[in-house]
């Protein structure tokens, strides 16, 4: 009877142990990995910033421009993926990126001080946007055409979850203790780093199935993703810096409300963000689009006139659900790519999603100061902008068919 129940315990021990083997031997479980380790450092990095700099170091439009400029210089060398990846596969620098994101968010509390913040948001920054390069890069690699809207609203999901989690547990130390940024960004930092060991030593190094071009290159026929993608970066900027900056400096709205908003733009991601990647799959990238950018126009213009907190707080979460959208500018790209083609564009297009993001924060955080209303303005002609050039997207996009008319697309076909 002993020896029976010792020989099931072990064939239960041998399942668990070969089912979760076969987990970690999917590519699909280290993006989910990379997804959910990414916001425990950014987005505690980011829920603070606004408080931290303007309760400790004294920051105003100026400085937080400045800062917000100085984080996207690293995305906007984003291109720079292609050199390292001369030396090393990119599934490993992935993982070293992530462990430079966990290390410039540890010693962020540490350098309240001008210089010193602006030094902890380059190092934080630069392993942040190569993990994002690198991580949509492996995701249109490893996932199929059919299947990469839904699984890419899933990793967003992913990322969610870990957001709600993380900031939760934030939120209730908020609560019930005093603040200590210094001791928040460490360890937040630290687990970063710690999650980023797990993968290297737990989970196998893949092979990549396509070598891929090792040269930078712009494609006259991927024209449309390029100006969609820069387009995309103006419009997260005024989001990234502005939005939040509004709640604070109007309304003198509270840190933990603060993370208690972003838990609730968690929340919703959670059930919604794969609900879009289903949508989007269904209905093709120019209509996914064209409703992200009608909700924006009207959402920044909003912005520009709200005077009542509870309103704001909703535009908020409203223009934080769209970010889920901007999966259909991905998909749209893998299916007009050259498989080849994928890495090197992934950080091409990082460096022009950011010309903007280096440019825009510091620019408008000077019209900022003299009047907030007009950079919400020119974030709903942005808007206005983008929906126009959606409407080129063909509703099946391919390799030889990326735009809509024939006579645009033949003329720019290289």
């Amino acid at each position: 009877m002993r020896d029976q129940k010792t020989k099931n315990n072990n064939q239960i021990d041998s399942v668990s142990s070969s089912s979760l083997h076969t987990l970690l031997s999917s590519r699909k479980t280290l993006l989910f990995v990379l997804a959910a380790a990414s916001p425990i450092a950014f987005s505690v990095w980011q829920t603070l910033l606004n408080n931290f700099t303007v309760e400790v170091a004294g920051f105003s439009g100026k400085e937080i421009g400045i800062l917000q400029s100085l984080r996207e210089i690293p995305g906007f060398l984003a291109f720079t993926v292609i050199y390292v990846l001369l030396f090393i596969r990119q599934q490993t620098f992935a993982l070293l990126s992530l462990a430079i994101l966990g290390l410039g968010t540890a010693l962020t509390g540490y350098f309240p001080a001008v210089i010193g913040l602006y030094l902890t948001t380059v190092i934080m920054s630069t392993g942040f946007h190569y993990l994002e390069t690198l991580h949509i890069s492996l995701s249109l690699q490893w996932l199929n055409k059919a299947e990469a809207p839904k699984v890419m609203g899933q990793i967003i999901s992913v990322r969610s979850m870990a957001t709600l989690c993380c900031l939760g547990g934030l939120y209730v130390g908020l609560r019930f203790f005093e603040i200590n940024y210094a001791l928040i960004y460490l360890l937040t930092g630290a687990l970063t780093i710690s999650i980023a060991t797990f993968c290297w030593l737990a989970i196998p190094h893949f092979k990549d199935d396509v070598i891929q071009n090792n040269t930078l290159f712009l494609r006259q026929r991927y024209w449309l993703y390029y100006v969609l993608t820069f387009m995309a970066g103006a419009r997260r900027q005024i989001f990234v810096v502005f939005a939040g900056f509004l709640l604070v400096q109007k309304f003198d709205f509270p840190l933990e409300h603060m993370v208690l908003l972003v838990l609730v733009n968690a929340l919703i991601n959670i059930w919604l963000a794969p609900q879009i990647g289903r949508l989007i799959a269904h209905i093709g990238e120019r209509r996914a689009l064209s409703f992200e950018y009608l909700g924006l126009i009207g959402i920044f213009l909003t912005y520009a006139v709200v005077d009542n907190i509870s309103l704001a707080m909703l535009l908020y979460v409203l223009d934080h659900v769209f970010f889920s959208m901007a999966i259909a500018i991905s998909t749209y790209f893998q299916k007009i790519a050259d498989p080849e083609d994928i890495s090197a564009t992934a950080g091409i297009s990082f460096t022009i999603n950011h010309i903007a993001a280096v440019l825009l924060p510091a620019a408008l955080g000077l019209v900022w100061v003299h009047n907030h209303h007009a950079v919400f303005v020119i974030g709903a002609f942005i808007a206005l902008g983008s929906l126009l050039l959606a409407q080129l997207i063909p509703n099946q996009p391919s390799n030889g068919h990326e735009i809509r008319w024939r006579r645009i697309g033949s003329s720019v076909r290289s």
